[in-house]
């Protein structure tokens, strides 16, 4: 299948997303609280729903970039600490805290599938190579909207330290500010790489 190829995506694929986000938002919401819609890969559920309907290849794109790398990373973490109770990267630790009701932790089991839906619907759709760009804007957005608006406490997009732990080691700015940076880089720009890569090599 082309990466650069046309196609519309299949409606029961869009009918079975929309069936997920409409029974994951409003639990996030209740549960957990709206403060937590901000974290990069919650905006990826809403932001490929609306890439699934519109069939939008920048969207999906964009989500691509989101998801791929980190919920690849989400899934060796959580799998290699519940084989063996080390978390070889960190991150997913909340999953495994009994404090925290199974249902919630369940929710976050949508890390397996994004990539999935998003890397099928750009096989699909083509790749975007502006959504380096746009997905940058988007987690300087992100990142900036959770420094300023949620609980310090939940250090959403980790703005107050990365894999859930609070940094002492730089000024609270200076750290963001690092964040913006590192973010697209570390976890968007090799994806980007990868799939311009692969579309080259595509017949």
């Amino acid at each position: 299948m082309s990466l650069g190829g046309q196609g519309r995506l299949p409606t029961w694929l869009k009918l079975a997303f929309t069936l997920w986000v409409l029974f994951w938002a409003p639990s996030v919401a209740l549960r957990i609280g709206v403060q937590n819609y901000l974290w990069l890969c919650n905006l990826a559920n809403f932001l490929l729903l609306v890439g699934l309907w519109a069939e939008s290849r920048r969207l999906v794109s964009m989500q691509w970039l989101a998801t791929a790398l980190v919920g690849g990373l989400w899934a060796l973490d959580a799998g290699v600490a519940w084989l063996s109770g080390w978390h070889p990267i960190g991150g997913t630790q909340y999953m495994f805290d009994a404090g925290i009701p199974l249902s919630v932790r369940l929710l976050s089991l949508y890390h397996l599938v994004l990539p999935l839906v998003a890397g099928f619907s750009v096989a699909r759709l083509g790749y975007d190579h502006w959504a380096l760009a746009w997905q940058t804007a988007l987690t300087w957005a992100a990142i900036l909207a959770a420094w300023a608006f949620t609980d310090p406490a939940r250090n959403v997009n980790w703005v107050e330290g990365p894999f859930g732990t609070p940094q002492a080691w730089l000024p609270d700015g200076v750290y963001v500010l690092t964040l913006m940076l590192v973010w697209p880089l570390l976890l968007y720009l090799p994806v980007h790489l990868a799939t311009l890569s692969l579309r080259r090599r595509q017949p």
